[in-house]
């Protein structure tokens, strides 16, 4: 199954109870997401997208905005060349 931006922010949005929350709001570096709240969503994404997010994955790079999330999912997702 492909993630969509829309799904992913709903799914944020529920965990973290901000309804404003976009693309580009800052998940970790500014404690909006938590740990255990990370934990589930890497849950999410890895039965979303039927992929395993490896340790080395988990990054602020990676992880800090929904937009950034999606770049790792598509990186993760497409066929090898």
């Amino acid at each position: 199954m492909s993630l969509t931006i829309d799904q992913l922010l709903e799914y944020l949005r529920r965990r973290t109870a901000l309804p404003d929350l976009g693309p580009e709001t800052t998940l970790f570096s500014d404690g909006t997401v938590d740990s255990v709240t990370m934990i589930d969503l890497i849950v999410f994404l890895e039965d979303a997208a039927g992929i395993e997010i490896r340790q080395d994955d988990v990054t602020l790079d990676n992880f800090d905005t929904a937009t950034r999330i999606l770049q790792l999912m598509d990186q993760r997702t497409r066929p090898s060349a």
